[in-house]
């Protein structure tokens, strides 16, 4: 089966024919086939040639063929090769050279025939290129692992390596953690504009961006600081990013400290002068300008000598000194100089000691003229200064109080017992350290005198190991003491009596540390006002005094007797409060009382009214508490006719307590839309028809229900209620009357209390409530008690003219029980007098009653008054009253007061 080779390959098939085709397209590749049934091969020329055996003989070719090819020969024997095989053979040629040969070879056609076609080439040079690429790989594989930069390649934004480098950057545990996730993932928000504007200049491979800084981010969110480079590669044949960055934490940290360092050396307030090693001036901060008085650019390059005063080896064999030094404008400074070798020169360190110099002596200047003592204590406990002001006030010379020892002075507290050695102010800040708050003290002066000391004590230096030196001044507080003993007393006591006043009172009933029963007598004088008014404010003052001293010779030697103000007073006395004993005191003050005041020549007789209150320990009332409830245990003794006593008890308590409820809940009942106004008729006698309706302010209480305006109205004036729940009642009233008169031609009447008489913003509210309604002025009038103009007729009268000035009408009310008289009612301006209902109730039956009736009728008709009669019940006592003249009426009998509706007579 020899072969010529310049004849080339013959072909039996069709597949021969397309392989052979492919084969000779094939650049520098030899054919081959191969014959199973006689173990035969051919092939075309150069196989000597490319087998290196360029002299041997065909059959030497063959066999050598055969060899090389047996892995193909037995697959064809057996059958058992259908497909193509590549595989590389190396070769040594005759002169020793290896080559190394890639043979291919398949089956012609579709199934094995026992038969092969095949092509061989020489792959030496390849395989050499590759292995040295592969070789060349592999160190960069190597180098990239173990590179300290950061290296990772992303394609398409989805990171695709990543190096050991860049993992430990990251913060992650491997680089498979990595692997797969966003780039985004690992840059920080602010940074990822930056990076894609980068990242778009890489157009083409092998382009690389400008060096950048920028934040990433970590696996744990944190950021760090990189600086980084990113060039346009190749990934398993697309293209993508291969990024390389360095963290660069540690310089930007360095860069800071190096800003930091230099931002301090600029702005330091000492001069901070670098020299080289023979003394030129190289660098001059802007503070050794200021303190030199010598620009940077005349500083630099001169000898150091000559700027600061001294020359730099007198400076570093003295160390850090204080030098006076001039400047170039004249001006004399104190400077401290520190200087420190370093390896290409020096560096100084100069502090303007200038404004301390000059505050020390000024300070000290200060101390020696301060009103105030000062004593400098040394850690031994002597003294080692103390300035003018010490010796004056401790009435001793410099030679007493220098090298003596303050714990052995002798000092006393407030309460006058003397201070141990180890608890003076002066002592503890020593041992401490901390600052001793002002305590005052007593001081006893060799000559004799004791002075009050108000004394602080500090510690120099805090942070000095104990013991400390110290600094004590002190105050003499003796006069400003003494003045303050006097404003407390003045403060707690009564100027008039010289007994306890109200504060002191309360203090002693506040006391939280009582523990033992409490016994308040509250006095009050019977009918005392007569006394000042028939005689006089400076005799009521005498009998106040006397019956002062009085109560405390009557009172145990123990009690508090103190003065609340005007005539009443108080005892309090601890410790057995029985009723029996706190009742025989009673009548032992109240006797004290009863014995005759010769003033003036005048025999005074005078009578007390006590009410006596009992407390026990663990009662939390206030002091307040205790005082009203004796207070009105006090009224109930002079209810029943005073002269006497009576204890505060559980009623009493429960009175003042409903009270206290219901005066709390009026203060509300305005604004929870609680109080009402009921109106009553007023008829006139003549006709049977209603003229005008009285309004009657009414409560109903959310618990209590309806509550009596006897009850209320008494609470509303006690507290300063009364006229602001007036204005309501009277802005309510005018407003519902203004909405009736289209209907109904009534007047209101709206009744005045005496304490409304005081407000001195009355007018306007009476003016407010008119113009708000619209209710003429004259449909309104005001009732007023004649009890309340009777206590002030002057006051009552400018107010009655105040009101008229507004065109209201005026009545006085419950006419008869005031005492007034004619010449009074004639110089007000009313227009209605209204008898009291204790004038009518037995009209009927009585003549006498009859007669005073009449003469009030004829007296207010000969004044041009209208006539108005109160409590009319019965159809007698109406008669009566028609009898005589009378105008208009008002009672159940004509017409209870009605909360809706307006009346309009019988």
């Amino acid at each position: 089966m020899g072969i010529d080779p310049g004849s080339g390959l013959s072909v039996s098939s069709g597949d021969d024919r397309e392989f052979l085709e492919l084969a000779l397209a094939s650049h520098g590749e030899i054919r081959w086939t191969y014959d199973a049934a006689d173990d035969g091969v051919r092939w075309s020329a150069g196989m000597e040639h490319l087998l290196g055996m360029p002299d041997a003989t065909d059959e030497a070719v063959r066999a050598r063929l055969l060899e090389l090819i047996e892995p193909w020969t037995v697959a064809a024997r057996t059958g058992a090769l259908r497909h193509g095989l590549d595989l590389e053979q190396p070769v040594v040629t005759a002169d020793g050279e290896v080559r190394l040969l890639h043979f291919r070879a398949r089956p012609p056609g579709d199934r094995p025939t026992g038969r092969l076609i095949g092509l061989v080439r020489e792959v030496t040079d390849l395989h050499r290129d590759r292995q040295a690429l592969a070789d060349l790989a592999g160190r960069y594989r190597l180098l990239v692992e173990l590179s300290p930069e950061a290296i990772c390649v992303h394609q398409d934004g989805i990171i695709r390596y990543a190096n050991p480098a860049m993992s430990a950057m990251l913060g992650s545990e491997s680089s498979a953690e990595l692997i797969g996730r966003p780039v985004a993932d690992f840059v920080a928000p602010h940074s990822i504009p930056g990076m894609r504007e980068r990242l778009r200049s890489l157009t083409e491979p092998g382009a690389t961006t400008p060096r950048a800084q920028a934040d990433l981010q970590r696996v744990d969110g944190t950021p760090v600081p990189v600086e980084l480079v990113a060039v346009q590669i190749t990934w398993e044949g697309k293209p993508a990013v291969q990024v390389i960055g360095r963290d660069v934490t540690a310089q930007r940290e360095a860069e800071a400290a190096l800003r930091y360092q230099a931002a301090l050396v600029e702005h330091v307030s000492n001069a901070i002068i670098a020299t080289s090693r023979d003394g030129v001036v190289l660098s001059w901060n802007p503070a050794a300008e200021a303190v030199y008085g010598v620009p940077a650019e005349q500083a630099l390059g001169e000898p150091v000598a000559d700027l600061v005063g001294a020359p730099l080896g007198a400076l570093l064999a003295r160390g850090d000194s204080e030098i006076l030094h001039r400047r170039r404008d004249g001006a004399i400074r104190v400077i401290r100089i520190s200087v420190a070798e370093m390896d290409s020169g020096y560096v100084l360190v100069c502090a303007d000691e200038t404004a301390r110099r000059q505050a020390e002596q000024d300070f000290a200047t200060v101390v020696a003229t301060l009103d105030e003592g000062v004593i400098v204590v040394g850690p031994d406990g002597i003294i080692e200064s103390a300035n003018p002001a010490a010796h004056r006030i401790l009435g001793a010379s410099t030679s007493e109080l220098v090298g003596s020892a303050p714990a052995r002075w002798s000092l006393f507290d407030e309460s006058g017992a003397k201070l141990p050695a180890e608890d003076l102010p002066t002592v503890r800040a020593r041992r401490t350290g901390h600052p001793e708050r002002p305590r005052v003290v007593r001081f006893h002066r060799a000559d004799g005198r004791s002075v009050w000391l108000a004394v602080t004590a500090r510690a120099l230096n805090p942070l000095d190991r104990p013991p400390h030196k110290v600094v004590t001044s002190f105050t003499d507080i003796t006069e400003s003491r003494a003045a303050q003993e006097r404003l407390t007393y003045e403060a707690t006591h009564d100027p008039l009596t010289g007994l306890a006043n109200r504060t002191l009172v309360l203090r002693h009933l506040g006391d939280p540390q009582r523990t033992t029963p409490l016994g308040v007598l509250f006095i009050d004088l019977d009918n005392f006002k007569r006394i000042n008014d028939s005689l006089g404010h400076g005799t009521g003052d005498e009998v106040l005094r006397i019956v002062g001293e009085r109560l405390v010779c009557a009172a145990p030697r123990e009690a508090v007797v103190g003065r609340l103000g005007g005539d009443e007073f108080v005892v309090i006395t601890w410790g057995n409060c029985d009723e029996d004993v706190l009742g025989a005191l009673s009548d032992h003050l109240l006797d004290s009382l009863t014995h005759p005041i010769q003033l003036h020549g005048r025999h005074l007789h005078l009578t007390g009214s006590i009410g006596v209150l009992v407390t026990r320990p663990g009662d939390t009332r206030s002091g307040e508490d205790f005082l009203r409830d004796a207070d009105v245990a006090m009224y109930q003794a002079k209810a029943r006719g005073g002269g006497r006593y009576a204890f505060f008890d559980v009623e009493l308590r429960e009175r003042v307590q409903r009270h206290m409820v219901l005066e709390q809940d009026l203060r509300h009942a305005v604004r929870q839309d609680q109080l009402w106004v009921a109106y009553q008729p007023v008829v006139d006698l003549r006709t049977d028809r209603a003229v005008a309706v009285e309004g009657l302010l009414r409560w109903t209480h959310p618990l209590h229900g309806v509550v009596s305006p006897g009850e209320f109205i008494p609470l509303a004036e006690e507290s300063d209620l009364i006229n602001s729940i007036g204005a309501h009642m009277l802005h309510t009233a005018t407003r519902r009357i203004a909405a009736e008169r289209p209907w109904l031609d009534l007047k209101l009447n709206a009744n005045l209390s005496p304490r409304q008489l005081e407000d001195p913003d009355l007018q306007g509210i009476v003016q407010g409530a008119l113009a708000e309604s619209g209710l003429p002025a004259r449909a309104l009038c005001l009732e007023i008690t004649e009890s309340a103009i009777m206590q002030d007729p002057a006051a009552a009268a400018r107010v009655l003219h105040s009101l008229r000035e507004l065109g209201v009408c005026l009545a006085i009310d419950d006419f008869g029980t005031g005492h007034s008289s004619l010449a009074q009612l004639r110089r007000l301006p009313l227009d209605i007098l209204k008898i009291d209902r204790s004038f009518v109730t037995d009209l009927a039956d009585s003549d006498e009653l009859r007669i005073i009736v009449g003469s009030i009728i004829t007296m207010a008709h000969a004044l041009g008054l209208t006539v108005a009669a109160e409590g009319i019940e019965t159809e007698e006592q109406l008669a009566a009253l028609r009898d005589l003249g009378c105008d208009q009426g008002q009672g159940y009998h004509l017409g209870g007061p009605v909360a809706d509706g307006m009346p309009t007579g019988r």
